[in-house]
């Protein structure tokens, strides 16, 4: 078994050296042992380790679920806790991306509406902002003359 020190940990791992001490903060990675004068000696499945924070930071997990994960992984937890999970998360993306179809409807919508000369008083895209997105989003027709 080799160590490693941050610095090189940090590089295997493709993460910054304050990465890996937040990570050590927060839970998700052992403190390691450090050398009498100080320095902070890693193990190889430190690597390993910080690449599964990493990977699953990228699915969209938070560090609370990532903690999770590595708490079933580390103590042979069960298929359906993970799976649990990871459906967990996909609902909130998908919530999370008709958030933003919404958003991008509407932005579409006042897009469409504003003509893009004149003054700004009337401007659909100020007035949605002011009065709220609600009220001139796709949902509400516009009448003629509103824009």
């Amino acid at each position: 078994m080799s160590t490693l020190t941050i610095g090189k940990l940090a590089n295997a791992a493709g993460v910054g050296i304050d990465t890996v001490r937040f990570y050590e903060r927060a839970g998700l990675l052992n403190r390691p042992p450090r050398t009498a004068s100080g320095y902070r000696l890693y193990a190889d499945s430190d690597v390993a380790r910080l690449r599964f924070i990493r990977r699953a930071k990228a699915l969209g997990f938070s560090l609370k679920e990532i903690g999770e994960l590595l708490r079933l992984n580390d103590g042979g937890g069960h298929r359906a806790a993970v799976r649990a999970l990871a459906r967990q998360r996909l609902a909130e993306i998908e919530q999370k991306l008709s958030e933003l179809s919404r958003m991008r409807d509407t932005l579409r919508h006042l897009i469409h509406q504003c003509r893009g000369d004149g003054p700004l008083a009337g401007c659909p895209i100020i007035d949605a902002v002011l009065l709220g997105e609600r009220t001139a989003g796709p949902a509400r027709r516009m009448r003629r003359g509103e824009a």
